[in-house]
């Protein structure tokens, strides 16, 4: 997991092109499809496999970011007997894309939709992706269907997933459902996406899991000029994840009794860790007694305000090194879950722009159907977790240098200008280099100081900025 996150909400212009379209060269990143797989895609848009199943009468709604028009989900909640009962509909890529063909081809040397400040750079072809395979509003779509059923406390007791004709009603986002939810005007479901996350969120606490409100660096466009600003996540945001996550560990679960699939796994921190974030707890002036769980003090912390903001950031560190694992054959890996989730958990929500979610949702299926996994899914299998992998890697390469060129363009021409921030981080090392994070504009960079002088970690502190050049996309500081 990256440990900074870029949500893109407007286009910078000119000042920008030059730096990003060299990073894209560098990168190597594809400026277009090959003519055959837009024909494909064009072809498939027009004529995709139908599903037999029609749920077109379910009010499925959407929830993503505003301008965000490749939508891979949709649900509807409801109650069922004394618990209830989760839908949840995902894109079916498998529907337009055929096995072996151009287009998906394409998408095994793409693996990742990436995300750059000016455009975006998707798995699949925008016909697809933006269009006919995207579960946009008022629309008929083939999609992966799970029905998930919940007890009274949010535990699975019953899941099926199957092929479905669906139409969403309504794409809303974060901060429309937040709004609605504490106005008491939300209907039905989004009442219950409260309700159902919050008992997830207790399941989480009990088996361990954690997740981490990270604030976003958020890249926003305002009177024809750009700026960087804090995004701390809504409660809604993790109410929605929550269902992602019960998805994926359903997905999982399947996967397991089948005896074939890829998990999305990640080993329990290496020994130390959690003591050296206990180091960071105490210079950061948060308060971590010692019968207090990692998860619980998770849960205490606020990300809006910087220290604890800064701590968060530093939990990302015990998130490195998830892989995807494959099985098959009924021999179960040594590692089946992933710590964070702290349970099995495959992903299998995403299939418009994450390239393994399509061959975990047709294991799924076959496991429902009870019959043999398709054999472009088994063939394709032993190399996924490399293709992932590098995937990975360039979609963090790519969310890390976008922010750093941002930060030096907004800076570029306010060298020698005093800054307030927040030392988030200090070299173990060499305790006079480390990260600060400036309160406005919202930039996090690098700060030396030249007298040798420890960083005061946690702390409020001046910086006056020393360098800002967009073409080697360097922000530094030292302080005051």
């Amino acid at each position: 997991m990256p440990r900074r996150h870029i949500r893109v909400t407007g286009a910078p212009e000119a000042p920008l092109r030059a730096a990003l379209t060299a990073l894209r060269h560098e990168l190597g990143v594809p400026t277009g499809f090959p003519p055959e797989a837009l024909a494909q895609a064009e072809e498939t848009a027009k004529a995709p496999a139908l599903p037999p199943d029609d749920a077109t009468d379910i009010p499925f709604l959407t929830i993503d970011p505003p301008a965000s028009t490749d939508l891979d989900q949709a649900m509807h909640l409801s109650r069922h007997g004394t618990g209830y009962r989760v839908r949840y509909a995902i894109a079916d890529v498998a529907a337009f894309v055929v096995p072996s063909g151009p287009l998906d081809q394409e998408a095994h040397r793409r693996v990742t939709t990436l995300y750059f400040p000016d455009l975006r750079v998707p798995l699949h072809p925008e016909s697809l992706s933006e269009g006919a395979a995207s579960l946009l509003p008022g629309r008929d779509r083939p999609a992966v269907l799970w029905t998930i059923d919940l007890d009274g406390d949010g535990r699975t007791v019953a899941v099926d997933v199957r092929r479905a004709l669906v139409r969403s009603r309504a794409k809303l986002d974060y901060a429309d459902v937040q709004t609605k939810i504490e106005a008491g005007t939300a209907e039905e479901p989004l009442v219950l996406l409260r309700q159902i996350g919050r008992l997830r969120e207790k399941l989480e606490v009990e088996r361990g899991g954690v997740s981490l409100a990270v604030p976003e660096q958020e890249i926003v466009e305002r009177d024809h000029t750009y700026e960087l600003v804090y995004r701390a996540p809504l409660p809604a945001d993790g109410w929605n994840a929550q269902i992602s996550l019960l998805t994926g560990m359903a997905a999982a679960d399947m996967m397991l009794s089948l005896g074939t699939g890829i998990l999305r796994t990640l080993p329990a921190a290496p020994d130390g860790a959690v003591g050296r974030l206990r180091h960071t707890a105490h210079a950061l002036h948060i308060d971590w007694p010692h019968h207090v769980s990692y998860a619980s003090l998770i849960r205490s912390l606020d990300p809006r305000r910087p220290h604890h903001a800064a701590f968060l950031q530093e939990c990302t560190t015990l998130l490195r090194g998830a892989g995807y694992t494959v099985f098959r054959g009924g021999a179960l890996p040594p590692i089946t879950t992933h710590s964070a989730v702290a349970a099995p958990y495959a992903h299998c929500t995403a299939p418009l722009r994450r390239l393994a979610d399509r061959y975990a949702s047709e294991i799924c299926l076959a496991a429902a159907a009870g019959r043999p996994v398709p054999e472009w899914v088994t063939a394709a299998l032993d190399a996924l977790p490399a293709r992932m992998a590098e995937g990975s890697r360039r979609a963090g390469t790519v969310e890390r240098e976008c922010l750093d060129i941002v930060e030096a363009a907004l800076l570029k021409d306010r060298v020698g200008e005093v800054f307030d921030g927040c030392v988030v981080e200090v070299e173990e090392r060499r305790p006079a280099v480390g990260t600060v994070q400036v309160e406005s504009p919202a930039i996090i960079g690098r700060v030396e100081g030249a007298d040798g002088r420890p960083l005061p970690l946690g702390e409020r502190i001046r910086v006056r900025l020393t360098r800002s050049d967009p073409g080697s996309a360097k922000v530094r500081f030292e302080p005051v």
